[in-house]
C-alpha cells in the first residue's frame, strides 16, 4: 500500500502567528526548554519559521524629543532636497557642496556632510516624514508623536506596550530634561514609564541598595546564594510551566540575578565611551547629555533592563546658530559622530532575545522636536516653518522604506505625502499625516506585524511608506 504524501503546510498571516504561539505554549506545558521547541520547528516546519519562533516579536526603542527649538540641529544632518540643491548662503544649511545623495534609498535623500549611519546600506538609511506641526518654544512636543488623535493614544505610550511582553526589569524609561518631562502619553496596556531626571539618573535606577556596602547582599556568595534559592523555589512552584506566568517568572529571574549586583559600573559612561562619541572637555553640556544618555541606553539594551528609552535633546534654542560657523560646525559634527558611535556599539552587542543577530538589527530610532526651524532663512534662523510644517526622523531597522516624505521647496512652497503611495502631495499640511508616521514607527517597532500596530492606530493605509512582511 503506497502512503500518500501529505501536502505542505501553508502558514502565513494569522495562522502563522497561532502556529508559533501554540507551539511555544505546547512546549512550556511539558517541561520543554524553548529551544528544543525551535529545534521541532526547523524539522517540521523549516528553517525560517523556527528562527521567526526564536526572535523576539518586537524591536527596542530609543525616542529622542528635541524642545524649545533645538530639534533644528539634526535639519542640519538631513536637509530638504531642495533646499540643500539651491546651494543659496541665505538658506539655513552650512555646507551645500560637502551635501550628497544617498544612493538606492527608496525616496530621495540629502546627506549632510556630518550625517550619520551612511554605511547601514539602502533598505536601513533614515526615512523622514512631514509629520505634527510647529510646537516652537515647547520642551515636550506631541504633534509628531500622536498615534490615534481621536483616542488621545500616544506613540511612546504604544510602542512601550507593543514590547511589553518582552521581560525587561524597567520596560520604559523617560529621561527628562531640566525644563520639562517626556511626553510619553497614554495607550491601552502600556506598562508605567519610570522617570528620572538625568542619564546619570538611568545609572540610579540600577544600583541595588542590597549589594552595596552595608546591604544584605554585599557579600558575592550570599548574592548567588540569593539567586540560587529564587530560582530553585521558582523551580517546584506549580504554575512554573503555565505559559500565562512566563513573563512575570523571568522578569523575576532577571531581578533576582540582579538584585546582588551593584550596575553602577557596567552602565556609567567611561571616558573611552565619551571621547568615542566625540566628546572632549569642552563639550558643552547639551551635547554631553545626550551622549550620556546614548552610552547608558545601550549598555542597558546590551544587560535586557528596558526596550524603550525617551531621551530629551538640546533645548537650546540656536537663533544665532550661523553667526558663529565655527561652533555650528562643531556641534553638527560632535551630533553626527555620537548617533553613529551609538548604533556601531549596537552593532557589536550580541542580541539574547532574536540569536544570530546584533542588539542594532533589532533597534529603532526616532527623532522629534517642537520646531526644526525654516529651512530657508539662515540670519537668525526663524521658528516659523513653510505650512507650519514639522516632520520626524526615524532609522526603521530596514522595516521603513527610505528617504524623505514630503518636503520644504526653495521657493517656500512645501509637499505632504501620501501613506498609501509614498508619492509627494504638493502643498498638503504636515498635520494630515503625522498619525501616519506614527503608525509606521510603530510598526517597524512590532516587526511589520500591522494587525498588532491597528490596536493602537485608526489612520489609513500606510502600505507606501513602510516594508511588507516578508512571510
Amino acid at each position: 500500500m503506497t502512503m500518500a504524501k501529505r501536502p505542505p503546510i501553508d502558514l502565513r498571516g494569522p495562522d502563522r502567528r497561532d502556529f508559533i504561539k501554540y507551539s511555544v505554549a505546547v512546549g512550556a506545558l511539558f517541561g520543554l526548554d524553548r529551544w528544543k521547541v525551535f529545534e521541532a520547528t526547523e524539522r517540521t516546519a523549516g528553517t525560517a519559521l523556527a528562527a521567526e519562533m526564536a526572535c523576539a516579536v518586537t524591536n527596542r526603542s530609543v525616542h529622542i524629543i528635541a524642545g524649545d527649538g533645538g530639534f533644528a540641529w539634526f535639519q542640519l544632518l538631513w536637509p530638504h532636497i531642495d533646499v540643500a540643491a539651491a546651494k543659496n548662503p541665505a538658506f539655513a544649511f552650512h555646507d551645500p557642496a560637502g551635501a550628497v545623495m544617498a544612493q538606492n534609498s527608496d525616496k530621495p535623500l540629502c546627506l549632510g556632510p556630518q550625517a550619520p549611519w551612511q554605511g547601514l546600506g539602502p533598505s536601513k538609511y533614515i526615512s523622514v516624514y512631514m509629520s505634527g506641526s510647529n510646537e516652537t518654544h515647547k520642551q515636550n512636543p506631541t504633534s509628531s508623536s500622536i498615534i490615534n488623535a481621536v483616542g488621545g493614544t500616544g506613540l511612546f505610550a504604544s510602542c512601550a506596550a507593543l514590547q511589553y511582553q518582552n521581560p525587561t526589569l524597567v520596560p520604559v524609561i523617560a529621561v527628562n530634561s531640566a525644563k520639562a518631562s517626556m511626553p510619553y502619553g497614554a495607550a491601552a496596556g502600556a506598562p508605567t514609564v519610570v522617570q528620572v531626571g538625568s542619564p546619570d539618573g538611568m545609572v540610579g535606577l540600577f544600583d541595588s541598595v542590597a549589594s552595596t556596602l552595608l546591604g544584605p547582599l554585599a557579600s558575592q556568595k550570599t548574592a548567588a546564594l540569593f539567586e540560587a534559592y529564587y530560582k530553585g523555589f521558582l523551580g517546584l512552584a506549580a504554575a512554573a510551566g503555565r505559559p500565562t506566568y512566563q513573563r512575570g517568572f523571568k522578569t523575576g529571574k532577571i531581578a533576582a540575578n540582579l538584585v546582588g549586583v551593584n550596575l553602577a559600573a557596567q552602565l556609567r559612561p567611561t571616558l573611552d565611551d565619551l571621547n568615542r562619541y566625540g566628546i572632549t572637555l569642552s563639550t558643552p553640556t547639551k551635547l554631553l547629555d545626550l551622549a550620556k544618555g546614548l552610552i547608558t541606553t545601550a549598555r542597558s539594551f546590551k544587560l535586557g533592563l528596558t526596550s524603550c528609552v525617551l531621551l530629551p535633546a538640546f533645548n537650546d534654542d540656536p537663533h544665532a546658530a550661523f553667526a558663529d560657523m565655527t561652533s555650528l560646525k562643531m556641534t553638527v559634527t560632535t551630533l553626527g559622530k555620537m548617533l553613529d558611535a551609538f548604533v556601531k556599539d549596537l552593532a557589536l552587542m550580541e542580541d539574547p532575545t532574536c540569536a544570530g543577530t546584533k542588539i542594532a538589527d533589532n533597534t529603532v530610532i526616532s527623532i522629534h522636536g517642537d520646531t526644526p526651524k525654516t529651512p530657508l532663512v539662515a540670519s537668525g534662523w526663524p521658528d516659523g516653518t513653510p505650512g507650519d510644517a514639522n516632520w520626524v526622523y526615524v532609522l526603521g531597522a530596514g522595516w521603513l522604506r527610505t528617504g524623505w516624505f514630503g518636503g520644504i521647496l526653495r521657493d517656500g512652497k512645501f509637499n505632504g505625502f501620501s501613506p498609501a503611495t509614498g508619492n509627494d502631495v504638493p502643498g498638503q499640511k504636515a498635520a494630515v499625516t503625522s498619525e501616519a508616521a506614527a503608525g509606521a514607527i510603530a510598526y517597524a517597532v512590532c516587526k511589520g506585524d500591522m494587525r498588532r500596530v491597528n490596536d493602537f492606530y485608526r489612520g489609513g493605509d500606510i502600505a507606501g511608506i513602510v516594508r511588507p512582511k516578508q512571510m
